[in-house]
């Protein structure tokens, strides 16, 4: 109850966080707009309408997650009522814990409004949807939970500015990091090399979450692949869950 009652509070604190609707509206404006670059291409509007569509909805919604995430300890810091909190009969794992779900009830709510629009919107078009479509939404969901993961791990150790950089570059990085490992052959037997091998297997694979190429032609996607990919998510959001929960315990407050 006592990590329902955070998780409440952090879900009402967010939706009246006026960052959170600038980005509502640019995802709107990108994912409507879409329709322009469709006349590009003769005959595959519909196409470049839900890849576009679904792009936005991963954009927008990790820059949430970051801009909203990152400052979550923060702000409770700054007002100085993460004193009142900690204060009471309560966990610290509890309050790490609350913000995480509450936040992650926004993105549910944020993904939810963008797929559903953009849902309409192809139907609008004279589109048709596949289940894959919405598969691929669920999916981008859990690369933002992952995501808000280690947003709340920087939340604890840095300050907003600087963990929302690290974060924005874990996003980059994290749908490049093939590139760690495909590289050209005068990088064989260098440190840089070592070092770039290391961080593909530490880095989150991003692109693992990404359907967007199957959504868009409706090509049916392997069950166990989903599944393999849940697990995946789930298991890098936990470290990071944890590890956030360990150095909220360590922070001196």
């Amino acid at each position: 109850m006592r990590v329902l009652a955070i998780a409440h509070n952090t879900f009402r604190e967010s939706v009246r966080d006026k960052v959170l609707y600038v980005l509502l509206l640019f995802a709107a404006l990108s994912i409507f707009g879409a329709k322009a670059l469709g006349w590009i291409s003769v005959g595959q509007d519909i196409k470049i309408v839900k890849d576009i569509s679904l792009a936005s909805i991963s954009l927008f919604g990790v820059l949430v997650a970051i801009f909203v995430g990152t400052s979550l300890v923060y702000k409770e810091m700054d007002k100085r009522t993460l004193y009142t909190i900690i204060s009471q009969p309560l966990h610290r794992y509890e309050f790490v814990l609350g913000k995480y779900v509450g936040l992650a009830a926004v993105l549910a709510l944020v993904t939810a409004v963008m797929t559903l629009s953009s849902a309409c919107y192809v139907l609008v078009l004279g589109g048709s949807l596949e289940a894959v479509y919405f598969l691929a939404a669920f999916l981008i969901f859990m690369k933002l939970l992952l995501v808000t993961a280690f947003a709340l791990l920087l939340s604890s150790l840095s300050s907003p500015i600087l963990g929302a950089i690290i974060v924005f570059c874990l996003y980059l990085f994290g749908h490049a990091t093939g590139v760690f490992k495909d590289l050209p052959p005068q990088f064989e037997g260098t440190f840089a090399k070592q070092m770039l091998e290391v961080a593909y297997y530490v880095i989150p694979n991003l692109s693992n979450f990404d359907l967007r190429s199957e959504a868009a032609n409706g090509v049916a996607v392997n069950p166990l692949f989903v599944v393999w990919v849940l697990i995946y998510g789930v298991s890098y959001s936990a470290v990071f869950l944890l590890l956030a929960a360990a150095a909220f315990q360590e922070k001196d407050l």
